[in-house]
């Protein structure tokens, strides 16, 4: 196994193994956060609110959403843009943040661009993001007070996270206590792929409560173990929702749609993958996904099939895919996983690629901007 920079303090830089300048890589890098946080109107994903708040707007659906807040945090605790990064938490934790109901403890998954709660349940990922971002603030930056107190903010919000529900308390842990994987959301008993972040949670397991620690090292063996099942052994593809055995999810489809098949939450799985990677260092069968996804995409789809739906097997689906340059992004990041001319190939394609414009930039950019950050060496722990 290759060790990873949590161990040799080593981020790599394929964009420069690529013979990308690194001036250039610098100055790109700089100029999309810009474009994603001071850009036009037509551009900006990050508005400013009252004089000490912001929020990070789903342009697709016009909210705010834990998952774009949670990343506009992680965004700015990694370019070290503290005021932005208090600005988005306390948005957060001043209107997304529940203080009493079943779910009092976590963030309403998706407000009004004013505040207004439009939902009272949580979205798991924008829990352990918020989680990890604020562990690297305190880190980055040292702990304030109140809110601000980052490091003691994480934790109960972990705490909150694997123990919602005890002693006949309401609610809902979001993390199954006894298989250790994490939930599509509280109320169900199935997950979603790209939730899973174990690399997050080898950190979880040793920077909060000490009494939660086994549980959070145990998770993320557990992550590991069930994208290996979530993942297809050919294609490398997976769900967007999946049962805890890993087979795609047909549950709910009345209610939510269809999501057993590789779409929009999809995507992100093969980028989290290549961060543990980066990491926490990469195994054989991190290697191996990497190569039948890469290979999927370069030789099986081919250029026809780029922005194509597929069910995992690699079945082309009718219709496009709503997020192309998400896509196109996550290819490249998967470069971390084996260095081989598709992964050359792709690392020239999103670097050819721009940030995408237009109602449906947000989840596009933030995942282009992820990808970036990780294939510059500068997606960091910190």
């Amino acid at each position: 196994m290759k060790k990873g920079a949590f161990y040799t303090g080593i981020y790599p830089n394929l964009f420069a193994l690529a013979g990308y300048p690194q001036e250039e890589i610098e100055k790109r890098k700089e100029e999309i956060f810009q474009t994603l946080f001071y850009g036009t109107d037509e551009e900006r994903i990050y508005h400013p609110a009252e004089d000490d708040m912001g929020y990070m707007e789903d342009t697709g659906n016009l909210d705010v959403r834990t998952e774009g807040m949670s990343y506009g945090m992680m965004m700015c605790v990694q370019m070290d843009k503290k005021e932005e990064f208090d600005r988005i938490w306390k948005w957060a934790r001043t209107y997304m943040y529940m203080e009493e109901g079943d779910n009092a403890g976590y963030f309403a998954w998706s407000c009004g661009t004013d505040g207004t709660k439009n939902a009272y349940g949580p979205a798991p990922d924008g829990e352990e993001f918020f989680a990890m971002a604020l562990f690297f603030a305190s880190h980055r930056w040292g702990d304030g007070d109140g809110i601000f107190a980052y490091g003691e903010e994480a934790k109960k919000l972990l705490y909150t996270c694997i123990h919602k529900g005890e002693n006949g308390e309401p609610g809902r842990a979001m993390w199954d206590s006894g298989n250790k994987l994490i939930r599509f959301i509280t109320e169900v008993d199935f997950s979603d792929p790209s939730y899973h972040l174990p690399h997050f949670y080898e950190l979880f397991a040793r920077w909060t409560c000490e009494k939660e620690r086994s549980f959070w090292a145990e998770a993320a063996c557990a992550s590991r173990e069930y994208l290996k099942k979530a993942c297809h052994p050919v294609t490398g593809l997976c769900a967007e929702y999946a049962e805890y055995d890993g087979t795609p999810c047909t549950q709910g489809q009345d209610i939510w749609g269809k999501h057993d098949w590789y779409y929009s939450d999809a995507y992100r799985t093969i980028a989290n993958i290549a961060l543990d990677a980066s990491w926490f260092g990469v195994d054989e069968w991190k290697a191996e996904e990497g190569k039948r996804f890469l290979k999927f995409f370069c030789e099986t789809a081919g250029e026809e099939h780029q922005d194509g739906i597929f069910a995992i097997d690699g079945t082309v689906l009718p219709g496009k895919a709503l997020h192309p340059v998400a896509m196109t992004a996550v290819n490249a990041q998967a470069a971390l996983l084996v260095w081989n001319e598709h992964a050359r190939s792709c690392i020239r394609k999103f670097w050819d690629t721009p940030l995408r414009t237009g109602k449906r930039r947000y989840y596009d950019n933030c995942l282009y901007f992820f990808a970036f950050l990780a294939l510059s060496g500068n997606y960091k722990i910190y």
